[in-house]
């Protein structure tokens, strides 16, 4: 059979396993696209599926914005960060070729693609390791793609998906490194995978790395050898980096600027609990995700009595899967893994590394020879000590163990069947991918309901965004003015999913600079300060030039919202040009009241803010918390204030989570926990006659409710300041994917400002812009009436020169090796070029 032969039918049937057992365990979960229920859970729904819908809008054209700046979020915001974040990897360029309202589907059918190229791409580099039997590397192809990290937590993390197709791509860059071949395509996969996902990429590195270790170990090269082996391994990985330093330093300098999100620390999970996640058919978000399949484990599991291989390869692979199994529960190495920084979600996310370990280690197992009855007895007895354990654990289910007991017989059965000729091999192939297929399609299910009982979800693109995209579409005026998608979000990005150039922004990647804005202005979060919500404000719509605002009901998905019958319309305002002039003179900085924040920042004052009275249920008064907040626990409370007759009421409470009511008026939720998440000042209505005005407050948890909570605008005065700024603001703005240019009216002198966030990357006049209370400013130019602003990423100037050096490397790099192996004699074996023996990887092409 042709050398290729054996590594495509492995390649294709570890595909075919993948991708059957995830759709029929996604089937029997009845989730999307199978069934009714959604798979948009967490971050999938609030972050992935709405980028990917923005890739295709870039892909299309229809972007507000460029590969370098976003329009569409947080009314302007860093995109190249997000980018290298979410979307850099090849697979998602796939999302283009699917109609847009399909957009979770695209994502779906990205995730499988990904998952079924890692289990291609393990079983072609276990072929490469060593000769072997293509069903067996197959199927161990499929059980690392399969694994409880991939269909448990990377399957709503797209992205961390590509570190799954890294890792054996990496291993076969590493090999090559060793015996010194493929020296211009290495660096470019290495390139690839990590413009894909770096975090990922990391952590599949430090996994190849030590594959490589072990490689060099177990082939007792003479030290020449070992230390040119680990020159062109380092070198390959530095250039490959390089490559894609445009990419990289980007997203790190991102996270650099970026709102600071949870903080941590790393507690190890109880080890009955990871020997659980062992097994089939269990779930918890903070454990390893070890899950393989009997077969792969009982494999790995007997390497230790495998007689048939040469005790150096045999602990040393054995050692490795226990050393980097305990790596995962030691502090020091736990942060090692993850960059020195222990992340928000789950803490274990280099789960995958060590699920390629144990698969290399079971293929190591079978390569050599099948298992004998002894080596089938020690590896079934450390498996059911592993099962014994793991039964103190609260993770067991009523399915793990009928499961695992079911695979343990089906794969020590055909281990025993498989030696006795080729009928009986037939068998035991069928046996060993029906083992892993039932487990692996039972597990994901099992994942699937529970993530969608214990995380948040979102409803898939459907009516309500069809409407609500519609009627954006329909008021959109960019640049002259921005349109909102509302303040009654169906996710975090509602701009980047059904379009608009909103406040609202979700990412990893959210702007410091937007955060404490939006904070001082009154603005709402969640996630701790990286969920910016949309203000429904007129003061601020004036401020961020926002002339149209879509409202709507409340998500009738959210099993927590009130029904909300309301319709979906558009409010336009009179609204400022995008860029406006300020009188010369810095402005006063911001101070506690977000209504004295919003005038310093409009430029006038059209807020009365009284004082207030807050009293209990009975008529008492209410405690204080500290100078400026009245403190309110569980139950109902009365806020009095004198407010003139005609003005709006406007509620500013960021720690009240429950309601509000004026004067018998419609209720409004407010939803603040701080500081994980941070009510929105709202409008309560219009105060009818003059005297004191009473507002009902309903609190569900204890919090808090500051001193100044009422602001009662002036919705002439606004008016007024708004006419003001429109007559001395830009004549003409255009707008680019990196940049503003505005036309000035003759004569303006004062600060030009932007209605944008200063984010790091803007400058302006050749200069770095400056900043006017947290917007992008720059002074009026002394000759000219012109005003010219451009943004570029921190890092890209960087990121560019490393890429030149890198390719300049590779390019130079390939006619100077060439002509040392012309000089040197191609064909005469050396250190490098050992000849071939039996058992030896055999080279892989390009």
């Amino acid at each position: 059979m042709p050398t290729s032969r054996p590594r495509l039918c492995a390649g294709s049937l570890a595909a075919l396993l993948t991708v059957a057992a995830v759709c029929a365990g996604d089937a029997l979960a009845r989730g999307f696209p199978f069934g009714p229920r959604t798979r948009s859970v967490n971050d999938l729904g609030n972050q992935f599926v709405p980028f990917h819908a923005r890739l295709w809008d870039l892909l299309h054209g229809n972007a507000d914005g460029g590969l370098l700046l976003n329009w569409s979020s947080g009314y302007g915001t860093s995109f190249l960060p997000d980018l290298g974040t979410y979307l850099t990897s090849p697979f998602a360029l796939l999302v283009g070729v699917f109609p847009r309202d399909r957009i979770d589907l695209a994502v779906y059918v990205v995730t499988v693609l990904k998952m079924t190229s890692a289990a291609a791409l393990m079983a072609l580099f276990l072929l490469t390791l060593r000769r072997g039997r293509w069903w067996a590397a197959g199927v161990l192809g499929g059980s690392y793609a399969l694994c409880g990290w991939s269909v448990a937590e990377a399957s709503y993390n797209p992205m961390w998906l590509d570190g799954l197709v890294a890792l054996p791509l990496l291993c076969l860059a590493a090999e090559w490194a060793r015996t010194g071949r493929h020296r211009i395509t290495a660096p470019l996969l290495v390139a690839v995978v990590w413009a894909a996902n770096f975090y990922t990429a990391y952590m599949a590195t430090l996994g190849a790395a030590l594959v490589l270790a072990v490689r060099l170990f177990t082939e007792r090269d003479d030290r020449r050898a070992v230390v040119r082996g680990l020159v062109r391994a380092g070198c390959t990985v530095g250039v490959g980096i390089g490559l894609s330093a445009p990419v990289l330093l980007p997203v790190y300098l991102g996270t650099k600027h970026a709102y600071p999100g949870w903080d941590r620390t790393f507690a190890p999970a109880a080890w009955p609990d990871v020997l659980a996640r062992l097994l089939p058919n269990t779930y918890s978000f903070f454990t390893p995700a070890l899950f393989l399949g009997t077969g792969t484990l009982l494999l790995a599991c007997a390497l230790a009595f495998q007689r048939s291989v040469p005790g150096r390869e045999r602990w040393a692979w054995a050692g490795l899967v226990a050393g980097v199994a305990l790596s995962l529960q030691w502090g020091p190495t736990h942060l090692l893994w993850h960059a020195f920084a222990t992340p928000n979600g789950s803490p274990y996310r280099q789960t995958f590394v060590l699920a390629g370990l144990v698969v290399i280690a079971a293929w190591i197992s079978v390569s050599y020879d099948w298992p004998g009855r002894r080596a089938l007895l020690g590896g079934a007895a450390v498996l059911v000590l592993i099962a014994a354990g793991a039964g103190f654990s609260g993770l067991v289910t009523r399915w793990t163990y009928p499961l695992f007991a079911a695979g343990l017989v089906a794969a020590v059965g055909a281990l025993l069947l498989v030696g006795r000729g080729r009928g009986f091999a037939a068998l035991a192939a069928v046996l060993l991918i029906g083992a892993q297929a039932g487990q692996a399609a039972a597990t994901t299910a099992f994942a699937d309901r529970q993530r969608l009982i214990r995380l948040d979800h979102y409803a898939p693109w459907g009516e309500r965004q069809r409407v609500q995209a519609a009627a954006v579409a329909g008021a959109d005026g960019w640049p002259r003015y921005r349109t909102d998608p509302g303040r009654e979000q169906t996710t975090a990005n509602d701009p980047l999913l059904v379009g608009g150039q909103g406040g609202a922004y979700y990412s990893s990647h959210t702007p410091a600079m937007l955060t404490r804005t939006m904070r001082a202005l009154g603005g709402g979060w969640t996630s701790n300060g990286r969920a910016v919500q949309s203000l429904d404000n007129p003061v601020t719509d004036a401020i961020f030039s926002v002339g149209a605002r879509v409202r709507g009901p409340r998500d009738p998905y959210q099993v927590w919202n009130a029904p909300d019958d309301r319709p979906v319309t558009v409010s336009r305002a009179e609204t400022p040009p995008l860029v406006t002039v300020r009188r010369p003179g810095g402005p006063v900085p911001y101070g506690r009241s977000p209504f004295r924040n919003q005038e310093e920042l409009l430029g006038s004052r059209v807020y009365t803010v009284p004082t207030t009275v807050l009293r209990a249920a009975g008529g008492g008064a209410v405690a204080d918390k500290g100078a400026y907040d009245y403190r309110v626990g569980r139950g109902t409370y009365t806020l009095t204030a004198s407010c003139p007759a005609g003005t709006e009421a406007y509620l500013w409470s960021p720690d009240l989570f429950g309601s509000a009511r004026l004067d018998g008026g419609r209720e409004v939720e407010f939803k603040g926990q701080l500081p994980a998440r941070r009510a929105a000042m709202e409008r309560l209505g219009t105060v009818g006659g003059g005297g004191p005005v009473r507002i009902a407050l309903t609190s569900v948890r204890a919090g808090t409710v500051p001193h100044e909570a009422i602001g009662c605008l002036d919705r002439a005065r606004l008016a007024s300041a708004v006419a003001g700024l429109k007559r001395t603001g830009a004549t003409a703005v255009r707008v680019t994917a990196h940049g503003v240019r505005a036309e000035l009216p003759p004569g303006t002198t004062g600060t030009v400002v932007i209605a944008a966030p200063r984010i790091a990357g803007w400058s302006c006049q050749g200069r770095p812009a400056d900043s006017y209370l947290g917007l992008v400013a720059t002074p009026v130019p002394a000759r000219g009436a012109a005003v010219d602003c451009t943004f570029r990423p921190p890092g890209l100037r960087a990121g560019a020169l490393a890429w030149a050096g890198a390719l300049a490397v590779l390019v130079l790099g390939g006619p100077v090796l060439a002509y040392r192996r012309r000089s040197t004699g191609a064909g005469r074996p050396g250190p490098d070029r050992s000849p071939q023996h039996a058992g030896t990887p055999e080279p892989v092409d390009a």
